[in-house]
């Protein structure tokens, strides 16, 4: 009976796949600005709506619930090998760390050489526990502060400790590494292109190269290391640095993507007021 039952299972799995076989699926449009989609080890979705100050959680089963507010502002996030939320509060121009249950703060930075950071903006965390964000200035309407104190820069936290790792940026924005820890992508979205590092024993970015001339917002990377860019709409590039396909997306601005969902197998998008998710058919 249990054979059944899960080949029965697999069955409706395979089906529901089969009828959204790469189509965009709109999940909802009841957002001001979307942003920060993240998964945890179950594959639910973590999002932010940044005007709101709110981040949103879409489960496996398609349920969408308000999961907290306020967010500090939430922009970019990823989820840690703990499940720990780490995100971009940009409200403070800090780096959080959001317990998945009680949702208690852990403000992990605050600052660099007593300067304001210009605000946080992207984030992933390494598979050894190294985090690295983006740092670009965009002047909120809801700080009370004078211009920018800091370069614009890519920045690695370890052991409580924060550096500057990598400079030369008009805007960096979008990052994602890896999946083995070996490599990070930064996107330059001032200057329109993405850039590639190798990432040295000591978990510092290196040997920095272009890798496509496109920059983006937000990035992920699938398991065949394809990088999804975004903006208008969601571009797709191999490993190589080639575009391979484009996803065009009903919305103003797309924001941000992640993998997400039961075994990872769906994109999910952050776009203007809306999220859609897809299955990918490549």
């Amino acid at each position: 009976m249990k054979t059944v039952f899960s080949m029965l299972m697999l069955l409706t799995t395979l089906l529901g796949r089969a009828q959204s076989h790469g189509e965009l699926i709109e999940i909802s449009s009841q957002f001001s600005f979307t942003e920060g989609p993240t998964a945890d080890s179950l594959g639910n979705i973590f999002f932010t709506d940044q005007p709101n100050n709110s981040i949103w959680k879409y489960d496996t089963a398609g349920k969408l619930s308000l999961f907290m507010q306020p967010a500090g502002r939430s922009n970019g996030m990823f989820i840690d090998k703990e499940g720990f939320i780490i995100s971009c509060a940009d409200e403070k121009n800090e780096l959080w760390r959001i317990h998945p249950v009680s949702k208690a703060v852990e403000v992990l930075v605050t600052d660099y050489g007593n300067k304001k950071l210009n605000g946080p903006n992207d984030v992933w965390v390494s598979p050894n526990g190294l985090m690295y964000f983006t740092d670009p200035f965009y002047d909120r309407d809801y700080w009370q502060r004078g211009g920018s104190e800091l370069p614009q820069a890519l920045y690695m936290l370890h052991q409580g400790k924060l550096h500057q790792v990598g400079g030369q940026f008009e805007k960096p924005n979008g990052i994602i590494g890896s999946r083995d820890g070996k490599h990070l992508f930064v996107a330059d979205i001032g200057a329109d292109k993405t850039y590639i590092y190798d990432i040295d024993d000591e978990g510092k970015p290196a040997n920095r190269r272009l890798f496509c001339d496109k920059g983006s917002d937000g990035m992920t990377i699938d398991d065949k290391g394809n990088i999804y860019l975004t903006g208008k709409g969601v571009f797709v590039y191999n490993k190589d640095g080639q575009q391979i396909r484009h996803i065009a997306v009903p919305a103003e601005w797309t924001a941000n993507v992640c993998f997400g969902g039961t075994n990872n197998a769906y994109l999910f998008i952050t776009a203007s007021e809306k999220i859609f998710k897809i299955y990918p058919d490549w």
